[in-house]
C-alpha cells in the first residue's frame, strides 16, 4: 500500500501547475470547439427563456472559438470574465476579516483558549472539531491548527505526532464540513452558479446551500477522526518523553477579553437586525432564506473576524494606528496572490467553456446516455463522487478541480433532475474523503 500511495504521489507531483493545466484545457477547447463546429454538431433541449421565464424547445449549436467572430469575442470578453465570475469577490471581502484575526494573532489565541479547560477525554474529538472549523479561514488550519494540535495534546502528556494526526484529519478530512460557513463556500457556490447558468440564466445557488450537510458531516467526520486516533494511530506510537520548556505562545489576556467582548457586540448587533421578523436584514414579508442577511452573508463573516481581530491587535499593539490595520487587510489579501493568478485563467476556462455551447451539448447528450441507460440521479451522484476522489489524487485545489468538472456535471445532472445544490454536495463529498491522501 506505502508503494502505492508513492506512485500516486510521484504522479501528481508531476502534474503541471493548476493555471497551466486551465491554459492546456483552453487550447483544447479552442480546437475542440472548431472541429465541432465544422461538423455542425448541435443539440435540441427543453430550456428556460431568458425573456419570458417558460420553458421552450431550444437548440444549441457549438461556436467556433477560431472563427474571427470567436477570436473577437475571446479578446473583448477576458476582463469581464474575470471581474465578474462569481468566486472572486466573497472570498476576497471575506478574506479582508480572515486574514486580520489570523495575522493579529486572535485567531490563534482563540483556538488556544478553547482547549486549555477541555476534560482529558475529550481534548480529541476538541482537537479534530477544531480543525473542521478552521476551513471558515479556508486553509489556515494546516498552517496554524496541525501544528498547534501536536502542542495541545503534548500539554496533555499525549504523544504530539497523535495531535497533529487529529488536526490533520480534521482540517483535511473535514474540509467540507463546517457547523459554520467558511470562505471556500462561496467560492464553491459561485462556481455551481457559473455552470447552472449554461442552462438556467438565472439560477443562484447561495454560499448556505449545503450548510444543513455541512452541520451533519462535522459530527460524522469529528466522531471518525477520534476513533482512529485513539484506537489506532497513538497505540501505534508509543510512549513519547516530554521535553522540557515546551509552552504556547503568549497571549494577552487583556486583548483576548476585548476582542471577545467585540465579537459578542457584533454578533449581537447582527443578531438584532435579523432575529426579529422585522429586522433590517429580513426580507420581505420577514423572509429569512430571500433576505438581506443571506445575501450579505461574505459581509458579515469579514465583520465578525475583522472587529475582534482588529481589538486584539490595538490592544496588543500589533496595530498602532490605521496604516498598521490597512497593512493587515492589504497582507491578507497577498495571500491570495496565487489564488487570484489561478482564478483568472478559470475564469477564462468557464466563460469560454460556456460561450462555446460545449456544455450545454455535453450536458444534454449526457443526461439523455444516462437515462438510456437507466442510471438515475443517485447512481449518477454515486459516480460523480468516485471520479473526484480519484481527480483529487491528483490535482489538489478543490477550486481548480471543480472549476473544471462544474460545467460539465453541474448541467448534466440538471437534466436529471438533480439540483446544482446536491451535485456539489456530491463533489465536496468526493473532495474530502481523499484529501487526507
Amino acid at each position: 500500500m506505502s508503494r502505492y500511495l508513492s506512485k500516486i504521489e510521484n504522479i501528481g507531483n508531476r502534474l503541471p501547475h493548476p493555471v497551466t493545466i486551465f491554459l492546456i484545457f483552453i487550447v483544447i477547447l479552442f480546437v475542440l470547439s472548431h472541429i465541432l463546429y465544422l461538423f455542425d454538431v448541435s443539440v435540441s433541449f427543453k430550456g428556460i427563456n431568458q425573456e419570458t421565464g417558460n420553458v421552450e424547445n431550444q437548440t444549441a449549436k457549438v461556436i467556433s472559438l477560431l472563427t474571427p467572430s470567436g477570436i473577437s469575442h475571446v479578446f473583448t470578453s477576458v476582463v469581464e470574465n474575470f471581474t465578474s465570475f462569481v468566486a472572486l469577490g466573497p472570498v476576497l471581502v471575506a478574506m479582508l476579516g480572515v486574514g486580520v484575526a489570523e495575522k493579529t494573532g486572535y485567531l490563534s489565541a482563540l483556538i488556544q483558549k478553547t482547549v486549555a479547560h477541555t476534560p482529558r477525554k475529550f481534548i480529541t474529538p476538541i482537537v479534530v472539531l477544531l480543525g473542521v472549523l478552521s476551513n471558515i479561514a479556508a486553509s489556515v488550519g494546516y498552517v496554524v491548527l496541525v501544528p498547534l494540535g501536536a502542542m495541545i495534546f503534548l500539554s496533555f502528556k499525549r504523544h504530539p505526532i497523535a495531535g497533529l494526526a487529529a488536526a490533520f484529519s480534521g482540517v483535511a478530512g473535514g474540509y467540507s464540513a463546517n457547523l459554520f460557513l467558511g470562505t471556500n463556500d462561496p467560492i464553491l457556490s459561485g462556481m455551481t452558479t457559473e455552470a447552472a447558468h449554461i442552462l438556467n440564466a438565472d439560477y443562484i445557488v447561495n454560499a448556505t446551500d449545503n450548510w444543513f450537510f455541512m452541520f451533519v458531516s462535522t459530527f460524522l467526520v469529528v466522531g471518525i477522526g477520534t476513533f482512529i486516533t485513539d484506537k489506532i494511530v497513538e497505540p501505534s506510537l508509543g510512549e513519547y518523553e516530554e521535553p522540557e520548556n515546551t509552552k504556547f505562545d503568549e497571549i494577552n489576556p487583556k486583548a483576548f477579553k476585548w476582542a471577545n467582548i467585540a465579537l459578542i457586540a457584533v454578533i449581537v448587533v447582527i443578531g438584532s437586525m435579523v432575529i426579529p421578523s422585522n429586522g433590517l436584514l429580513r426580507g420581505e414579508n420577514g423572509s429569512f432564506i430571500d433576505s438581506p442577511f443571506i445575501h450579505s452573508i461574505i459581509f458579515t463573516m469579514m465583520l465578525v473576524f475583522l472587529i475582534p481581530g482588529l481589538t486584539y491587535g490595538v490592544i496588543n499593539k500589533t496595530v498602532k494606528n490605521d496604516k498598521d490595520a490597512v497593512e493587515l487587510m492589504s497582507g491578507s489579501l497577498m495571500t491570495m496572490s496565487e489564488f487570484i493568478v489561478l482564478i483568472f485563467f478559470a475564469a477564462q476556462f468557464v466563460a469560454l467553456f460556456e460561450y462555446s455551447h460545449i456544455g450545454t451539448i455535453l450536458s444534454v447528450n449526457g443526461a439523455e446516455l444516462l437515462k438510456a441507460m437507466h442510471v438515475n440521479g443517485l447512481t449518477a451522484l454515486i459516480a460523480l463522487i468516485i471520479i473526484t476522489t480519484i481527480i483529487n489524487i491528483f490535482i489538489a485545489a478543490d477550486s481548480a478541480k471543480w472549476a473544471l468538472m462544474a460545467p460539465i456535471f453541474v448541467p448534466m445532472f440538471m437534466q436529471l433532475g438533480v439540483s446544482p445544490e446536491v451535485t456539489q454536495i456530491a463533489y465536496r463529498i468526493g473532495d474530502s474523503s481523499t484529501n487526507i491522501i
